[in-house]
């Protein structure tokens, strides 16, 4: 399948930007959610992204937006990808995309679902799985996403309570395409650990 990329999510400054690039991270994440503690302003994240590296891909977050919000943001701060994280509709992932990852939260009883819906949308460019709302750092039943995937034809990236010491045997499980870390990298909430950042990253590579 090749190497599993990685992204770092919730980044808000350019140092911490770099030190993703340098690390081996292929991706940053920008969260336009207001409410968290890794919200970044679209025109603020607009001139971080003025300082980055070449290659390195930029994916910003929304959680249910309207699709006035979601233009706006994106016309200040035009980013690689869009993260859509939330109980977002097709109709609105449809008008979003393509260019659009779309983030289901891992319940055993609605997983194989939630992946068969997504899979479904032309429009849709990979499918996240999260085991919480997202920044929460909440783990999940890796074995039984793991039976699911190959069925897909979308690349599945893996999120939530990845951290650098688990994170291999993630990858061991699932063989996602990509893996997502924010709070598992962090030294406090919000804030990243560059330390942890490049160890996350040496795991992956390693894995």
């Amino acid at each position: 399948m090749g190497r599993t990329r990685i992204k770092i999510c919730g980044v808000r400054d350019e140092e911490t930007a770099w030190a993703a690039a340098d690390a081996g991270a292929d991706a940053i994440g920008l969260v336009f959610v207001r409410s968290s503690p890794r919200y970044i302003d679209p025109e603020a994240a607009a001139a971080l992204m003025m300082g980055l590296p070449p290659f390195l891909s930029t994916v910003a977050l929304f959680m249910n937006p309207s699709l006035e919000h979601f233009c706006d943001a994106e016309e200040t701060c035009p980013t690689t990808y869009v993260q859509f994280h939330g109980n977002e509709d097709e109709a609105l992932v449809r008008r979003c995309g393509p260019g659009l990852i779309k983030a289901v939260r891992f319940d055993k009883d609605t997983i194989a679902d939630d992946l068969a819906r997504w899979d479904g949308v032309d429009e849709v460019d990979a499918i996240l799985v999260d085991g919480g709302a997202g920044g929460e750092g909440v783990a999940f039943e890796w074995n039984r996403l793991a039976e699911l995937v190959d069925n897909l034809s979308k690349p599945i990236v893996l999120a939530g309570g990845l951290t650098p010491d688990n994170v291999a045997e993630a990858i061991r499980v699932v063989r996602p395409y990509a893996v997502d870390v924010s709070s598992g990298v962090e030294k406090e909430r919000g804030v990243k650990d560059p330390a942890l950042v490049e160890a996350f990253c040496r795991a992956v590579l390693g894995a």
